[in-house]
This record gives structure tokens, C-alpha cells and sequence, in this order.
């Protein structure tokens, strides 16, 4: 009789560790796909300040006309990239493009003083440090899961109930410009 009581408690055991793994392994999923959307939040507040920044710089800027249309070009893309990496390599291009922007800007005295392009440059600024905060959240989130798939024995829930690992959500290698933040000096 005491036989069977110890394998039944084993077997409770063994089951209650099993609903606790499982469960953890679907919070962390959803802390997972939580700080996918922040950053999704900032990357739409980001697209949608790009149109009104291109309309302001465009009275000035009358013979940059490929310098705006690349923008506009890498705007579309990065809202109509999927997935993590391809997000990450065509928010890349954005911020290039972002940078020409600015760096043609200089050669124009007048934008520079005007308050809608000032202010424009300050919400960019201020949305990039949001993006670079988001992407530190979402890639710490990111750890914390694949680090859990990966070690035993939480790999065998993992495994069994087939929890897949997330892609961090990096900048392109060799690309140390396009690490920086958007420079927006005046």
C-alpha cells in the first residue's frame, strides 16, 4: 500500500512540475510577443513621422529629389518587411536613408531654422531612443525564453508541447554606422 502512495505522489509531482513549466513557458511566449508589439508601437509612430518630415523638408530641398524618394522607398519597406531579421535589415535601411536626409538638411539654412522640421527632428530623436529601449526589452525577453527551451529539463516540455525560440531583433553585421541612433544636430 505504501508502495503505491509513493508512486502516486511521484506521478502528482511530476504532473504538477509539468503545468508549471508548461505555464511559464506560455507567460514568457506572451512577454515574448508583448515586447514585439512596444516595438511595433514605436516603429508606427516612427512611419508615420517620416510623411510629415518629408512634406516640411521638401520646399526647401528642390534638387534632392532622390534623397526623399529613398526615404519614402525605405518606409515602405520596412512597414511591409515580415519577420524579425527582415524587419531588422529594412529598419536598417530607414535609418540610412534618414541619415542622408539629414546630412542634405545641413546644406539648407532656412530648414534648419524652421520650427516644424525642429520639431519633427525631436520626435525622430525621441522615437529612436524608444526603438533602442523596446529592442533591448524584446531581446532580453527573447534570452530569457530561448535560454529556457534550451535548458534541460525545461527542454523537454519545450519540446513535447513544441515552444519554438524567437530571433532577437538585431541590427545587420558590419553595420556600426547604422548602430548609432539617428544624429539630429543643428
Amino acid at each position: 500500500m505504501t508502495l503505491a502512495w509513493i508512486v502516486f505522489l511521484v506521478l502528482a509531482a511530476l504532473v504538477v512540475w509539468v503545468i508549471f513549466a508548461y505555464n511559464r513557458f506560455v507567460a514568457m511566449v506572451m512577454r515574448a510577443k508583448e515586447a514585439w508589439a512596444d516595438i511595433d508601437v514605436q516603429l508606427k509612430r516612427r512611419y508615420d513621422l517620416i510623411p510629415n518630415l518629408v512634406e516640411t523638408v521638401k520646399g526647401y530641398m528642390t534638387h534632392e529629389r532622390q534623397t526623399l524618394e529613398s526615404v519614402t522607398a525605405a518606409r515602405v519597406a520596412a512597414m511591409d518587411a515580415g519577420g524579425v531579421e527582415a524587419k531588422g535589415k529594412a529598419e536598417n535601411m530607414l535609418t540610412d536613408a534618414l541619415k542622408s536626409l539629414f546630412a542634405v538638411a545641413e546644406a539648407y539654412p532656412d530648414l534648419k531654422a524652421n520650427t516644424n522640421f525642429l520639431e519633427l527632428q525631436r520626435e525622430l530623436s525621441d522615437t529612436e531612443n524608444k526603438i533602442q529601449a523596446s529592442r533591448r526589452f524584446y531581446n532580453t525577453v527573447v534570452r530569457d525564453l530561448n535560454t529556457a527551451i534550451e535548458s534541460f529539463p525545461g527542454n523537454l516540455i519545450a519540446d513535447f508541447f513544441r515552444f519554438e525560440p524567437r530571433e532577437f531583433f538585431e541590427l545587420g553585421e558590419g553595420e556600426q554606422a547604422a548602430r548609432q541612433p539617428v544624429a539630429v544636430k543643428f
